[in-house]
C-alpha cells in the first residue's frame, strides 16, 4: 500500500511576539537551530524538522492562561530526559517558570519563553508521541 500525497507541505510555525530577535536567539539556542534572516519586522528559525517565523505585533498581548481573559491558543511541547535539568538550561537562556504547574504530575514542567508564550517540557519516556 502506497502512503497518499499530502494535500500540503509544513512550511513554518508562525509566532506573534513584541521582539523577534530575542525569541529568535532564544529559541535557535533551545532547539539547536539557527537564525537564518532577520528583517525589520520577522526573524526565521530553522531547526531539525520544523522552522520558525517570530512576528513583531504591535501591543502584543501574552496569554493569561490558565485564566481566560487571554487565552491560550497554542503552546509547544518539547521532549527532554530531564524535565528539571532542561528548565533550569532554559532560565538561563530567558525561559522562567509558569506559576501553574500539574502537582500530581513530575513529567511535566510548564515554562514562558521570553515574549511569554507557554511551553511544556515533558519526560521523554512518559512522551505521548503521535
Amino acid at each position: 500500500m502506497t502512503e497518499p500525497s499530502p494535500l500540503v507541505e509544513w512550511l513554518a510555525l508562525t509566532i506573534d511576539c513584541p521582539d523577534p530577535n530575542a525569541l529568535a536567539d532564544f529559541y535557535a539556542t533551545a532547539l539547536g537551530g539557527e537564525v537564518y534572516r532577520r528583517t525589520g519586522e520577522s526573524a526565521f528559525v530553522r531547526t531539525p524538522g520544523l522552522a520558525f517565523v517570530f512576528r513583531a505585533v504591535p501591543n502584543h498581548r501574552p496569554t493569561t492562561w490558565p485564566s481566560p481573559e487571554v487565552p491560550l491558543h497554542s503552546h509547544l511541547e518539547l521532549v527532554v530526559e530531564d524535565p528539571d535539568a532542561a528548565a533550569q538550561q532554559m532560565q538561563r537562556l530567558g525561559a522562567r517558570m509558569a506559576s501553574h504547574q500539574d502537582p500530581d504530575d513530575p513529567h511535566y514542567v510548564v515554562m514562558l519563553d521570553p515574549a511569554d508564550h507557554p511551553f511544556c517540557l515533558i519526560r521523554s519516556s512518559k512522551a505521548r508521541r503521535p
